[in-house]
């Protein structure tokens, strides 16, 4: 068959380097941003947030961290373990809560279901993780956090090209220019508002427009003074539990995560349902309820011990 010389020549290399903007510095952001730049392309990544980490993010405290969100992560494709052993060796251990415990709305345990696959964290905290992939972005100036992006529009000296209007770390309205493609790697409600507050026409629009994402009040739990090896004889005799509790879904004992403070210190999620119908009560009050709440379920898990 005879070869087509329009197909079998080079192509043409590019007068100069794709320039990607990539909004959100979360974990799917920052490997993006990481995965373009081995590729050769030039990336800016734009994050609101102080820190990169999205919902990997945690909160660190006087008595050690917790992880408000993503609890840990499982690995299921052997290329995420190269991943992790080359680029941030140690950094990531496996929980031993392989095992979950699920409570009912008294917070008895009705079943221990088992698990043949870990449960990985990063220490001393989540987004430690994404702090460490992120770390050679910002080493190169090429992540700007603190940066709030308004609106997305096409770029006013080439029309093939797109800018970004945000807000800097100061306040200021700015705008980044130049790019010749824009990734969101934000929850999909915040991409539709950035597409169409910006009048931007896109097939996307529709899919994004019918995804629902369900609040989450999160409260942290610390005792300061219940601080020795043996956790096991304080609380429940577990470390990570699922509730049909009408108020709790999820509870966890950071102390019981590798390379962590020793400190007694529990997550608790609210479930999605009570989260809904509360979503405009006062920190306070929510704090109430679901300190009461989390009281009945460690004083029934303890006796049964």
């Amino acid at each position: 068959m005879p070869r087509n010389a329009a197909y079998d020549a080079p192509l043409p290399a590019p007068s100069r380097p794709y320039h990607i903007a990539i909004v959100g510095a979360g974990i799917a952001g920052t490997a993006c941003a990481r995965t373009l730049v081995q590729a050769g392309f030039r990336v800016t990544v734009l994050e609101q947030e102080p820190q990169v980490g999205g919902r990997m993010a945690h909160v660190d405290t006087a008595n050690g961290s917790f992880d408000a969100g993503v609890q840990f992560f499982t690995i299921r494709d052997p290329r995420f373990a190269q991943v992790l052993d080359a680029t941030v060796p140690g950094l990531c251990r496996p929980w031993s809560a392989t095992t979950i415990v699920v409570l009912d709305e008294s917070g008895k345990k009705v079943a221990r279901p088992s698990s043949q696959e870990s449960h990985w964290v990063a220490s001393p905290g989540m987004g430690d993780l994404v702090r460490a992939w992120a770390a050679p972005l910002e080493r190169e100036a090429l992540l700007h956090t603190r940066t709030q992006v308004l609106a997305l529009e096409r770029d006013r000296i080439n029309a093939h090209q797109w800018q970004l209007r945000v807000n800097s770390p100061d306040g200021a309205p700015n705008v980044y220019a130049g790019f010749d493609a824009v990734v969101l790697a934000i929850p999909a409600p915040a991409a539709t508002q950035l597409l169409r507050g910006s009048g931007v026409q896109s097939p996307l629009l529709l899919p994004l427009s019918e995804v629902e994402m369900e609040p989450c009040w999160t409260m942290m739990l610390s005792f300061p003074q219940a601080m020795q090896p043996g956790l096991t004889t304080l609380g429940p005799n577990w470390n990570v539990a699922s509730s049909t509790h009408h108020r709790i879904a999820w509870l966890a004992r950071e102390s019981s995560k590798p390379g962590r403070s020793l400190k007694e210190r529990w997550t608790v999620h609210a479930s999605a349902e009570w989260s809904k119908k509360h979503a405009n009560d006062t920190p306070a009050r929510v704090l109430a309820k679901l300190h009461k709440a989390f009281t009945e379920i460690e004083r029934a898990s303890c006796r049964e011990r």
